[in-house]
C-alpha cells in the first residue's frame, strides 16, 4: 500500500507537544543518529514508526535535512495567535507583569518539558481588542491553559522564548550598567561624605554583583543557545 505523507513546510504546522517529545527522546538518545532521524520524521510528520521504516533512505535523509533547515530559521515573535476559535495574546505590557507571572514563566521556560506551562503564563485568551491593542484574561495559574498550549505551533513557543529571555537579559544588563555608572559618579563627587560614599558604594557594588550573577544564570538556563533549535 502506498504511503501518504504530509511534510510540514513551516514550524507553524508542528505542534509544541511533538517538539517536546522529540527533545525528550533526543536527551535520552543523543548518540543514536539513526533512531533520532526516524523519530524526527515520525513526530514531525505525524506518522507511525513502522511507516517511517518504509520511506526510501534518500527521501528520509532529505526530510531530516529539511527539518534542520526549518529549525535553523530565526524564530519570529508573535503577539497573537489562534488555537481553534480562541485567540491568545502575549502579556501586553511586561512592565506590568506580576511577580507570580514572572517567576512561573522563568521556572517553566528553563525546560522544554514544561514549555507548555510557560506558554500558558505568557499567552492567555484575548478578552477585549481596540485597534492593535488588546487585553487578556487574568492569570490564575498555568493549569488553566497548559494542556491547550501543547497544541500551539512550536514556532510560537520558540519566538516567545527568545523574546522573553532576550528582554530579561537586556533589562538586567541595563540595570547593572546603570548601577556601575552611579558608582563612578559617587566616586567622582567631591562633595560626598566619606562614610556615605563608602557605605553606598559597597551597597551598589553588592547589587551589581548580584545582577551580574543573575544575568549569567539567566543565560545558562536558556533552553536553547544555538541558532538551530534542533540540537541534533
Amino acid at each position: 500500500m502506498k504511503l501518504e505523507l504530509v511534510v510540514p513546510t513551516s514550524l507553524d504546522e508542528i505542534p509544541l507537544k511533538n517538539y517536546q517529545e522529540f527533545m525528550r527522546i533526543y536527551n535520552a538518545n543523543t548518540e543514536d543518529n539513526e533512531f533520532l532521524s526516524e523519530k524526527m520524521v515520525q513526530l514531525f510528520c505525524g506518522i507511525e514508526l513502522k511507516d517511517v521504516l518504509r520511506i526510501k533512505a534518500t527521501d528520509l535523509t532529505d526530510m531530516v535535512e529539511h527539518f534542520n533547515k526549518l529549525f535553523s530559521q530565526k524564530a519570529q515573535f508573535k503577539h497573537r495567535f489562534k488555537l481553534g476559535t480562541i485567540e491568545f495574546g502575549f502579556i501586553p505590557n511586561l512592565e506590568q507583569m506580576s511577580w507570580g507571572e514572572y517567576i512561573d514563566a522563568e521556572k517553566y521556560m528553563t525546560n522544554w518539558d514544561t514549555m507548555h506551562r510557560a506558554m500558558a503564563v505568557l499567552y492567555r485568551p484575548i478578552t477585549k481588542t481596540k485597534a492593535d491593542k488588546y487585553e487578556i484574561c487574568p492569570y490564575l495559574g498555568s493549569d488553566e491553559f497548559a494542556e491547550a498550549m501543547k497544541l500551539a505551533p512550536v514556532s510560537i513557543a520558540l519566538g516567545a522564548s527568545v523574546f522573553f529571555w532576550t528582554l530579561g537579559s537586556d533589562l538586567l544588563t541595563a540595570l547593572a550598567d546603570y548601577l556601575e555608572k552611579e558608582t563612578r559618579k559617587m566616586m567622582e563627587t567631591s562633595g560626598a561624605k566619606h562614610d556615605n560614599l563608602e557605605s553606598n558604594g559597597v551597597g551598589i557594588n553588592q547589587s551589581m554583583l548580584l545582577l551580574r550573577e543573575t544575568l549569567e544564570d539567566l543565560t545558562r538556563s536558556h533552553p536553547f543557545q544555538s541558532e538551530n533549535a534542533l540540537p541534533y
